[in-house]
């Protein structure tokens, strides 16, 4: 198999018999001299770096070696010595900087994910969206801003995005225009193509921190206090049923990575994700990804699949990266059948309207359940929602921890342990603080059944009960 072919299937699959080995690279990867001109003028450049970069870069594809493995470290200094010798014989002189800045955007072309490279590697990033090929924006410190990166074309974003997708055994294409994939990294990528988007090739990267954050980057941040954390732990590690909620961008898949990081490291634990991002630190981890079907149509493995194999596996906990559809009664089902201890992320506005949303996607999942049926299993299953928000200045908060009580009538009690008080705005910073509500959860019992007794200012309360 070529070396340039392999680049591109990241490392994996056979090439095409239809189409010789060279051809694909060149398809894929280099970047047509005309259309490299044309979209240099249309940026207003001069069209004299755009053709040197597509002249080396041809040349370079040419020259490697196919026999060297791709993903061995040896390959950037082989691109390096190839790079040195096409610039000596064509007697090209060029600065330090320029130099370097020249090599890195042929680097990225061939091995990386071009233009998109820098900003990957920019830490203060957190998502990158492209809006076609000439409209990049990032996201940081909390405020979306207009990035000065472009691609050539919409076919330079369609073969960047391939390159993703593909070591993924994902596919994008019209008769599957949106595809959900993951970087090496973790990071989360949506894409949709066209015809369904029509300003173009759309890609969606949420970034995840190269150091998953830890509860004292959470309390650093003020995303919680030190009093909910010290709570969030006993929870978990006393075996609690927890939902994280919010909504989009708002935190949870971190908050959902922190508590996982909770759980003791003597427990097998079951990952289930569309698109694998959670980092967990222990040893025992078994980590399972949905798979959409083919181009047959057949093939696909759900999340709901995943959740009911899952039961077979001998879990001390099961994690479901999010509940989205009918799933949530498979997951409700395990929680209630000797599971505990499992955790979940779920869209809503609220802890109220998070318990709504499991009800509506209990009955996506087909069985013509009655509503107070579904309403006693969520009411029997879930311990606590943890409910987070994206504030006004960007920043992510835990704006509520509430306990699941039990029923009354047909109605599901809850009660708030924690909550969010906002106290004002100064420049344009929001301004409060975590505060207990003064109740202590009725689950009190497992967590001090679990060997952990925690003080009673943590609930806000002046009188000791111990």
């Amino acid at each position: 198999m070529s070396l340039l072919r392999r680049i591109e299937r990241g490392g994996q699959g056979p090439d095409s018999p239809d189409e010789s080995k060279l051809e694909q690279v060149r398809r894929r990867t280099q970047v047509p001299a005309a259309s490299s001109a044309v979209a240099a003028a249309r940026r207003g450049e001069g069209s004299g770096y755009q053709d040197l970069k597509v002249r080396i870069q041809n040349k370079l594809l040419a020259e490697l070696d196919t026999s060297v493995d791709p993903r061995s470290p040896e390959v950037r200094t082989t691109i390096e010595e190839l790079f040195t010798t096409i610039l000596n014989e064509e007697s090209i002189v060029l600065g330090r900087a320029e130099r370097q800045q020249l090599f890195e955007a042929i680097v990225a072309e061939i091995l990386g994910f071009g233009p998109l490279e820098p900003l990957l590697a920019d830490d203060t990033i957190t998502e990158i969206m492209v809006n076609g090929p000439k409209n990049v924006y990032i996201e940081r410190a909390g405020n979306i801003l207009r990035s000065n990166v472009t691609f050539e074309d919409e076919d330079h974003v369609l073969r960047v995005l391939d390159r993703i997708v593909a070591p993924l055994g994902r596919r994008i294409d019209e008769s599957s225009p949106t595809v959900d994939a993951r970087l090496p990294d973790g990071s989360r990528v949506n894409a949709v193509i066209r015809p369904i988007s029509l300003c173009g090739p759309t890609i969606t990267i949420r970034k995840f921190s190269r150091r998953p954050f830890t509860v004292e980057d959470l309390i650093r941040f003020g995303s919680v206090s030190p009093e909910i954390a010290e709570f969030l732990r006993a929870c978990v590690i006393a075996r609690l049923n927890i939902v994280v909620s919010g909504g989009t961008g708002s935190g949870k898949t971190t908050l959902l990575n922190v508590l996982s990081g909770f759980i003791p490291n003597d427990e097998r634990i079951i990952t289930i994700e569309n698109a694998a991002e959670l980092q967990l630190r222990q040893e025992h981890v078994v980590s399972l990804e949905s798979r959409p079907s083919n181009i047959e149509g057949r093939g696909e493995i759900s999340i709901r699949d995943l959740v009911v194999n899952s039961l077979r596996m001998r879990p001390d906990r099961i994690v479901v990266g999010e509940c989205r559809a009918g799933e949530a009664l498979d997951m409700l089902q395990a929680m209630n059948t000797g599971h505990e201890g499992s955790l979940t992320t779920a869209h809503s506005n609220s802890p109220r309207d998070t318990l709504a949303r499991l009800e509506t996607m209990c009955l996506m999942a087909g069985m013509d359940l009655p509503v107070r049926a579904i309403r006693e299993q969520v009411a029997s299953a879930l311990d606590l929602v943890i409910h987070q928000e994206r504030m006004r200045d960007g920043t992510r908060k835990v704006v509520k921890v509430t306990e699941i009580q039990g029923m009354e009538g047909d109605v599901i009690t809850m009660s708030d342990i924690f909550e969010f008080e906002q106290t004002g705005l100064e420049a344009g910073k929001v301004i409060g603080r975590i505060r207990p509500t003064g109740l202590r959860p009725k689950f009190i019992d497992k967590i001090e059944a679990a060997g952990i007794h925690l003080p009673p200012s943590v609930f806000g309360i002046g009188v000791s009960r111990y």
